[in-house]
């Protein structure tokens, strides 16, 4: 247990805000050529040609399981983010690549029609991007320079890539070595200046959460020079031990502190802050802490905040709750204390279907019946799942959360089974314990479940079935006692017909089917437009939203749910300082685009899972439907991400329509 207070220190002599930002901004152009001379030279002597062909050698499927398993700490923390990240750039025909050190790709989430053209480059999990392998690119010359880097159309040193626009940035752990990289490719014709931005904020965001869950438990101060700036990606952190010995920095507080992490090897709590380790909680202390100021050793003004251990109750945090470390693919809606997560009635703000979905899991609760939640991304069904298993007899087990699309295909066996030592080369000594047998007497959540490979299903349906889970190499199964929820966006029973997804398993898994409403349909929004901005402005701050924005915020579709308002009211907050009125002119321009392609296309769509009967009603309903997805082709030139986007539904939706749509409308 931590209390996160408050302190403003009174600082002698304020600074520029030269210092404000991270130390890991990108290149100008005159020092991007001579970068990029310097990497084709490099390439040259790597002994490569810009007419070599693309190189499709990769890593075999055990291989990368071993990098998976090597750099496991990186990717549970960057999957999710990833997923956050690619639901801002969604429909731009791009990839969000995560390499490891060496520049090999770990993981890839990307546009189906953009994953087809990767693939063709060899932009796919296994395959490396280092310089000595394909010259200048965006990975490995980011890695080589350790700095974020643009390289798009002829930057690239090899022919084949010049088509592409790639923006990278290297991720470092909580010690300073990078063990990463984070990379949006995209094709160049559709490139944006703000994509590197966006990868740099991300890869910000993935750093920190590492520096958190590494130093949970010592003490750590987070400090700006602009108190709207703390709580914020470019906050400086420094972690201390109790008597004041400097344990870590993160980029941004090295950057403020003008010191390498090796230079602040020399520095106490007391040298750097100019106040004693001893006198932490009495600084940091009160039901409704004040701020107040100091001097750092370099005159810098800055303000701080820091987590204790601490000497009585919660006083103030910002702290998410801290949940198992399996990647997820959605974010949550805002991010409440724990103890408030720990009930469904958290989750019941006034909507009367989603009282009416709480209702129904009050019912059946502690009766282990299956439940599914069906919703569009983004809507909250892993904060709902979380909520079902803390509600439950078995809250004080473990709830274990899968996320059957965020993992790759070929670990997800593993991953969910487990192996025993000496399964495969590269097995780890003695094994390691699958996500099922982890959830042993509580909880599993399988995320996504329509993602799941098919010839895992039977594998899993035999585990709800026997109660009993075989690990890759055991000998013998092993018993376990579990609950299942299970989640997903798609239309099942659609996917049973195409085959893709097992007819009995989907009805061993649906005991109880509940659905939560997309943002758009609740009836609450503007009282969870406040809770969510009343998380995204912390540090006591509070923003407004005016009544001309609240009304646009009203009328839009939101397709990317809780998850889209969430990083849209941050964004939107931050620049209105926290402290004033979110007008129009805080609003991300994609946000503002969106509302105007949707005023172009005002006929809204049935539900992706809407089953259309015969009759009049329903013909008429269909034709509807099908002038207004035509219409909104023929404005996007045939391009089905930008057109599912503007409509609010599936790309899967207008595949399923193609054959009775008219031939001119795919550009």
């Amino acid at each position: 247990m931590y209390t996160y207070t408050f302190m403003q220190i009174n600082i002698a002599s304020p600074q520029s805000d030269r210092r404000m930002h991270a130390p890991d901004v990108p290149v100008d152009s005159e020092d991007m050529n001579s970068l990029v001379l310097r990497s084709q030279a490099r390439s040259m002597d790597y002994g490569l040609s810009s007419f070599d062909a693309a190189d499709f050698s990769r890593q075999s499927h055990l291989t990368l399981l071993q990098s998976l398993e090597e750099n496991k700490f990186l990717f549970q923390h960057a999957a999710p983010v990833m997923e956050s990240l690619y639901a801002q750039i969604v429909g731009t025909h791009s990839v969000v690549l995560l390499t490891t050190a060496d520049g090999t790709v770990l993981h890839s989430l990307g546009d189906p029609d953009f994953l087809e053209k990767a693939s063709r480059v060899a932009l796919v999990p296994g395959v490396n991007w280092s310089e000595k392998t394909k010259g200048t690119n965006a990975i490995g010359t980011a890695l080589h320079e350790k700095r974020p880097l643009l390289i798009e159309g002829s930057q690239h040193f090899m022919n084949v890539n010049q088509s592409l626009s790639c923006s990278c940035t290297p991720i470092v752990d909580p010690k300073g070595h990078v063990i990463g990289a984070l990379d949006v490719t995209g094709d160049q014709r559709n490139s944006h200046l703000h994509t590197l931005g966006l990868v740099r904020m991300s890869g910000q965001m993935i750093e920190n959460h590492m520096f958190a869950e590494t130093f949970s438990r010592d003490i750590s101060i987070r400090f700006h020079a602009r108190i709207e700036f703390l709580g914020t990606l470019v906050e400086g952190i420094t972690v201390f031990s109790p008597d004041g010995r400097f344990l870590a920095a993160n980029r941004s507080a090295q950057f403020q502190l003008g010191l390498s992490h090796d230079g602040l090897r020399a520095h106490t709590f007391s040298s750097l802050f100019g106040v004693a380790i001893s006198q932490i909680h009495d600084l940091f202390s009160g039901i409704q802490p004040k701020p107040c100021q100091l001097n750092l050793f370099s005159g810098l003004s800055v303000w701080c905040m820091a987590k204790l251990k601490p000497r009585g109750p919660w006083l103030y945090s910002n702290d998410h709750p801290k949940q198992d470390s399996t990647p997820k693919a959605s974010a949550s809606t805002f991010t409440p204390r724990k103890s408030e997560l720990s009930s469904l009635r958290y989750l019941d703000t006034g909507d009367p279907q989603v009282a009416a979905v709480i209702r129904k899991l009050c019912l059946v609760r502690n009766h282990d019946i299956p439940i599914m939640i069906l919703g569009e991304t983004g809507t909250g069904k892993d904060l709902m799942a979380h909520a079902i298993h803390s509600d439950s007899e078995r809250r004080a087990h473990p709830f274990i959360s899968v996320n059957c699309a965020s993992i790759p295909e070929t670990l997800i066996e593993s991953e969910l089974f487990g192996y025993e030592e000496g399964a495969f080369t590269g097995a780890r000594k003695k094994g390691a314990i699958g996500k099922i047998q982890q959830a042993d007497g509580g909880t599993l959540f399988l995320d996504e479940i329509g993602d799941m490979p098919k010839h895992l299903q039977a594998r899993l349906l035999r585990v709800l079935q026997d109660r009993k889970v075989s690990p890759l190499g055991a000998c013998k199964d092993v018993e376990v006692n579990v609950t299942i929820i299970c989640a997903t966006h798609q239309n099942l029973k659609s996917l049973i017909s195409q085959g893709i997804f097992r007819e009995d398993l989907y009805y061993r898994l649906n005991g109880l089917v509940v659905r939560l409403p997309a943002l758009r349909e609740r009836t609450d929004f503007d009282l969870i437009t406040k809770k969510i901005l009343m998380n995204v402005c912390q540090n006591g701050l509070q923003a407004r939203i005016s009544d001309d924005v609240m009304q646009l915020f009203r009328s839009y579709k939101w397709p990317g749910n809780f998850r889209q308002l969430h990083s849209l009211l941050r964004t939107a907050s931050v620049m209105s300082g926290c402290t004033g009125l979110i007008e129009k002119q805080h609003l991300p321009d994609d946000f503002l685009d969106d509302l105007a392609q949707a005023a172009l296309c005002p006929v809204p769509l049935p539900a992706d899972d809407l089953d259309l009967t015969n009759g009049d009603e329903a013909g008429n309903l269909q034709d509807v439907t099908l002038a207004a997805m035509a219409q909104t082709l023929r404005i996007h030139k045939g391009n089905v991400s930008t057109t599912a986007k503007a409509l609010g539904v599936s790309r899967n939706t207008i595949y399923r329509k193609k054959n009775l749509l008219p031939p001119d409308v795919w550009g």
